[in-house]
């Protein structure tokens, strides 16, 4: 079991993203509450040694990662015994219609195009996190 259990699970392996979503996270009062994954299988491991009422509330899923790529790792996510009812949004920069038709097919929650303005993209995170761990009513157990 992890030992600090995170509220948001920032799946990202762009180092410049994470940055900015840290930042809008820390912005809002919510960046000791994160746990960044770099690829599908890293996130995956963090997911399998949390205990299911340790897991993160919200998970934020790229698409294009190393290892496993953001549509298996979702597709591993909701077919997951203890993760299939763990909210997922896709934060990613692909328009593709097939990416986004999949995503939903998979279960995504959500699915949003990483903004490219840099102001923009710190508003979306922030705004990101403060609905799903502030407003959103987590699924009872």
């Amino acid at each position: 079991m992890i030992a600090e259990t995170a509220e948001i699970l920032l799946v990202e392996d762009n180092p410049n993203d994470v940055e900015l979503a840290l930042y809008a996270f820390r912005k809002n009062g919510l960046a000791n509450c994160v746990h960044v994954a770099r690829d599908g299988a890293e996130a995956l491991d963090y997911l399998a040694h949390c205990g299911a009422g340790a897991l993160p509330r919200l998970v934020l899923l790229d698409l294009k990662l190393p290892r496993f790529d953001g549509l298996e790792t979702l597709r591993k996510i909701k077919t997951g015994a203890h993760t299939r009812f763990l909210p997922v949004v896709v934060l990613t920069s692909s328009l593709q219609e097939s990416d986004i038709e999949t995503a939903y097919r998979l279960g995504a929650n959500s699915y949003i195009v990483k903004p490219i303005d840099f102001d923009q993209f710190i508003e979306v995170a922030g705004i990101l996190g403060v609905y799903w761990l502030r407003f959103n009513q987590p699924r009872l157990k």
